[in-house]
């Protein structure tokens, strides 16, 4: 069964997981004011998280050195486009419609205040004790370790874990381990172009406790 004879038959409420920019995604969505939660990540660290996914996920094309990758990155040229432009569509599309806004530096730093924020727009009331098993389960040890999120089930020739895992380190700031100084320059020079006129705001960096 195919993925969208798969929706068709599945009841409501359904869950639909998707890395799409604004663009690409079907209209119905909008016009069945479905509800919506964005997670975004800041664009350094993703940048360092793409570039160890695709070397080991055999499926996209080899992503050649650190250097030259980044330039792809920041040109826009790799899979679903520019950082930059995707983060800042779905910040600009909130207004008016029933989708949440996350950032993955707030639920590291904070899960408990950011589950509790989807909860409420999922309009569902959690316990204690639900919460913090929700936290539990999704703290980022536990799912490196669960096969269902993983991909350790895939065969080597899809994804080849010995090149990097897919969970790889999920820490804030991992990109000051790859970006030279003129790297970083360049990078914050294009996230002022392109993000300018805008609200939002991302955390490079979580100071150690």
């Amino acid at each position: 069964m195919g993925c969208f004879e798969l929706l068709k038959t599945t009841p409501s409420p359904r869950i639909i997981k998707t890395h799409l920019p604004i663009a690409l995604l079907p209209k119905s969505f909008w016009e069945n004011k479905c509800k919506m939660i964005y997670l975004a990540r800041n664009g350094k660290d993703v940048a360092v998280s793409y570039y160890h996914f695709d070397l080991m996920n055999n499926l996209q094309p080899f992503p050649g050195t650190w250097e030259e990758y980044l330039e792809k990155f920041l040109a826009g040229n790799v899979a679903y486009g520019s950082w930059f432009d995707h983060v800042k569509s779905w910040w600009e599309k909130r207004e008016g419609y029933p989708l949440i806004y996350l950032c993955y530096e707030d639920l590291k730093q904070n899960p408990k205040k950011e589950i509790k924020k989807i909860a409420s727009f999922l309009d569902k009331t959690l316990d204690e004790e639900t919460l913090d098993r929700i936290i539990h389960h999704t703290s980022f040890e536990m799912m490196k370790e669960n096969p269902l999120v993983n991909y350790t089930h895939l065969p080597t020739a899809i994804m080849d874990h010995s090149k990097s895992p897919f969970m790889r380190k999920g820490v804030v700031g991992d990109w000051k381990n790859y970006f030279t100084v003129t790297q970083n320059e360049k990078f914050d020079a294009i996230y002022k172009k392109k993000l300018s006129g805008t609200t939002l705001e991302f955390c490079t960096d979580i100071p150690s406790a």
